[in-house]
């Protein structure tokens, strides 16, 4: 297929000929598949949007809740019924170009006035010789009609198309809205992790801390220590003490937001750190073609708008021409059920109809430059879809690089620190060092793995920002 480009002179040209009386379409089909998206990082590797999100996310716990939240997730539930009312409308509009064929029936009965033109008549009328119209005159019917608008402009054909693209759109909707909602829950899970391994290091430093505080109050009650080194320590044992209550609101605010995204009322959730360490410092190694970016939804969402708008234009011009219908019915007619079988109770009508607006045609013309100025728009928010793909992936790659430094800095870190705090009490007890050096390096370890830990959940929510960003997560 031949493609090409959408630049910014492209759009330019698209808004003078979108106020033409008959302009030419601003935008084409083939301009929807070749994008400016080839970035590489000069690595031959898996497309990481390839991969199944269960093959991606290998975690039982985290498979069972993605699994959950598809089935009964509202909204995107709710999602699913307007894509079954887009597909309706495709129904909908497909029958206004084709025949239709009613069957009809009918009973009346009719009394005209003597002194009217219709009584005046009836009453100088006879059926049949000695016998006089029937008052009340009754009137049975039974028959079919047919009617059918030609579609020469194909003004029918192509709005029944755009609601085609509209319902596809509909459906890289869902396929966007599971991509985000299979990261959101992944975000919130390993969220959940990292906070469980943040508590586990509190308590060890709680159990630490204590041991000091016990030692701490024998060396004052043998007169080396003030009661100013107990409380010190005390008041950092508390303060230790106080960070895990708010680590725990935060496992239970974080719990109910993946009950939230699975669409159940609040409950524990089970969670599997193992191997979050290794997990959290694997990097994607991953180029970014083009055809990484075609799997994104939210572009092939566009593209599809984009096309449905370009047939809209086509529809709203097609309303300047003449329009042709078809009508014809036949049936049987008469004033008396037993005569209704009769072949002489046979009717039958045909006619054709030719209508074109020539006069006031202002609501015409509006239509037609607001679908040309729809089209443009639509335009102009692809474009937009494509740049904002380019540049999360780009980030996300950068952050996965970035992210493990940080994580190889900080593990020496931790390692230095932690070795600080063991001398820093050796020499306390030996005398050689103040109690508060032992406080200090005893706070900056503790903060020191808490930020490793924090740390370890930035990369892997890059893991999974990147599977989003590629447009994996809705297989």
């Amino acid at each position: 297929m031949k493609t090409k480009k959408i630049n910014s002179s492209g759009l330019v040209l698209m808004l003078i000929l979108a106020v033409g009386c008959a302009p030419k379409l601003p935008y084409s089909k083939s301009a929807s598949k070749e994008t400016p998206l080839s970035y590489s990082q000069g690595r031959d590797t898996q497309d990481v949007a390839n991969i199944k999100w269960k093959d991606y996310f290998n975690d039982p716990y985290l498979i069972t809740l993605i699994d959950t939240a598809l089935k009964n997730n509202q909204e995107l539930n709710m999602l699913l019924q307007e894509i079954e009312i887009s597909r309706n409308e495709v129904r909908a509009r497909k029958g206004e170009y084709l025949p239709s064929l009613n069957a009809v029936g009918g009973q009346g009965i009719e009394k005209a006035g003597r002194y009217t033109r219709n009584g005046a008549v009836e009453k100088n009328l006879q059926i049949k010789p000695g016998k006089e119209f029937p008052e009340p005159l009754q009137d049975h019917l039974l028959g079919v009609q047919f009617s059918w608008e030609l579609d020469v402009w194909k003004k029918l054909r192509n709005a029944k198309q755009a609601a085609v693209w509209r319902y596809l759109s509909g459906i890289e909707g869902r396929n966007f809205m599971i991509t985000q909602m299979v990261a959101e829950i992944a975000d919130a899970y390993y969220e959940l992790i990292a906070l469980q391994k943040q508590l586990d290091i509190l308590k060890q430093n709680i159990e630490l801390q204590s041991s000091a505080l016990r030692v701490i109050k024998l060396e004052k009650e043998a007169a080396r220590v003030t009661q100013l080194a107990v409380n010190r320590f005390e008041a950092q044992l508390l303060h230790t003490e106080n960070l895990q209550f708010d680590i725990q609101q935060q496992q239970v605010e974080t719990e109910n937001r993946i009950n939230y995204l699975v669409g159940r009322f609040p409950q524990s959730i089970s969670v599997d750190s193992t191997g979050f360490s290794n997990k959290a410092s694997e990097l994607i190694q991953a180029g970014i073609p083009s055809q990484l970016l075609d799997r994104r939804a939210d572009i092939r969402q566009a593209e599809h708008l984009l096309e449905a708008s370009k047939l809209d234009v086509q529809v709203a011009r097609a309303n300047f021409y003449p329009s042709f219908r078809i009508s014809a019915g036949t049936g049987l007619q008469a004033f008396n059920p037993a005569y209704l079988f009769n072949p002489e109770s046979i009717i039958f009508s045909l006619a054709g109809d030719m209508m074109a607006p020539l006069v006031n045609r202002n609501a015409i013309k509006a239509t037609y430059y607001s679908a040309n100025a729809k089209q443009i728009q639509a335009a102009y928010q692809y474009e937009r879809t494509v740049l904002n793909a380019v540049i999360e992936v780009t980030n996300q790659m950068a952050k996965m690089t970035n992210y493990d430094k940080s994580y190889q800095t900080k593990q020496r870190e931790v390692d230095i620190l932690t070795q600080s705090s063991t001398i820093s009490n050796q020499l306390f007890r030996s005398a050689r060092a103040d109690y508060m050096e032992v406080l200090l390096t005893q706070r900056e370890a503790l903060e020191a793995k808490m930020e490793l830990v924090e740390i370890q959940l930035k990369q892997m929510k890059s893991r999974i920002n990147i599977y989003r960003a590629a447009g994996g997560g809705w297989e």
